[in-house]
Parts: C-alpha cells; sequence; structure tokens
C-alpha cells in the first residue's frame, strides 16, 4: 500500500483520537505535577494511553526550569506551590483537506485557590477552594455551554453553564475531581503547528475534596 493511500486513513484515525482525548493534570499537595493525555472517564490503561507519546511537552503555567521526566502514561515535572496549568496545541497534527484543516488546543488546570482564569479556555474556581466554577474564554464567562465533571469513583455527570458561565459541581465523595469543556471556533486560529480553519479548544480543571 502506498503513501497516497495511508494518508486518507490516517486523517480518519487522527480526527477522532485529538477530539476525544484530553490533557489534564494531577498534583499531590505541593508534589510534582503529573500531566497526562487520555481519557480521564476511563481507567488509564497499564503503562498509559496508547496516544501518550504525542505529548511531549506541554508549556507550564508558571513557568519551570525542572524537566519533564516520561514516566508510565505521565509527564511529571516539579513546580511552583499553588495552582498549575499547562496548554498544548502540537499534540496532534492538523487534519482534513488542505483548505479545511483542522487542529486542537488543550488547556489544563489542577487546584482552586486562585479564583481567576490565566488561559485563554480556562475552568476557574468562583472562590478560592469552593465547588462552584465559571467557564472562562478569551476573558469573557461562556453561557450555556456543556461541562462535564468526573467524580473519583469514574461517574460522570453533565452540567450546564448559566448565562454568567458559572456552574456548581456536586462533589459527592472524596477524592480527585475531573472537570472537562470543549469549544469548537469555525472561524480557525493559528497554532504552533500551522493555522486552521477550525480549531478545537479543549480544558480541563482537577481538584481534590478531603
Amino acid at each position: 500500500m502506498t503513501i497516497r493511500y495511508l494518508t486518507p486513513i490516517f486523517l480518519a484515525l487522527a480526527a477522532p483520537a485529538a477530539q476525544a482525548h484530553e490533557v489534564w493534570i494531577e498534583r499531590d499537595g505541593a508534589g510534582p505535577a503529573r500531566i497526562y493525555l487520555g481519557e480521564p472517564a476511563e481507567m488509564l490503561p497499564q503503562g498509559g494511553d496508547p496516544e501518550f507519546d504525542h505529548l511531549k511537552a506541554p508549556k507550564l503555567l508558571p513557568a519551570s526550569k525542572a524537566p519533564l521526566a516520561r514516566k508510565a502514561g505521565y509527564l511529571e515535572v516539579a513546580v511552583a506551590p499553588g495552582d498549575v496549568r499547562a496548554h498544548d496545541d502540537t499534540v496532534f497534527e492538523p487534519w482534513g483537506p488542505a483548505d479545511k484543516k483542522e487542529g486542537v488546543a488543550y488547556f489544563a488546570r489542577a487546584g482552586r485557590a486562585e479564583p481567576r482564569a490565566a488561559m485563554p479556555f480556562e475552568i476557574a474556581p468562583v472562590a478560592a477552594g469552593g465547588n462552584r466554577f465559571v467557564l472562562i474564554r478569551d476573558g469573557k464567562p461562556v453561557g450555556d455551554a456543556s461541562v462535564t465533571a468526573i467524580s473519583p469513583e469514574k461517574w460522570s455527570k453533565s452540567l450546564k453553564t448559566d448565562a454568567q458561565g458559572m456552574f456548581d459541581v456536586p462533589a459527592r465523595e472524596k477524592g480527585r475531581y475531573i472537570l472537562t469543556a470543549s469549544h469548537k471556533d469555525e472561524n480557525g486560529g493559528q497554532t504552533s503547528l500551522g493555522k486552521v480553519a477550525v480549531l478545537h479548544s479543549i480544558a480541563t480543571t482537577t481538584f481534590i475534596v478531603d
């Protein structure tokens, strides 16, 4: 089979993988940050998600000079105390026809100590340590948007933001919660891998209930 036949097959596989996967950060106390690529609502396969090798160099906020260590299924890095953020638009190559390229940008956060957003697309707590959050895009709240909350026991609940972009998380048990939201911009955008006609933005925030 020649390369010209392989290319459409690759594009067909790349789009579902990029849109189904998410990047999220886990952190315990003041320990190192662990950055994952996969499907947070599913149990992580032994050795990590099959697409994990695509996650290479997410950009940390605040920046860290510490090296990224590749572990079994996640990247580990020492970070300063407080909330941790990372973004990456180089995980998957843009896919689709040349004039209709689509791309994906990931925005991940761990912690709810800072009631503010620092990335273009982010799920931030309304108040420090609270269970009420707001979805922010380009500095503005996103109303009537879908958000998914994943519990420590891996149950998922679909939520909707109100007119002010806010929503409450039903934190029923102790452990780590993961919040996810996505946005499809058909006006396109510029990524580190080039300009795309459609840009998918995917945000995650994790926090721990003690």
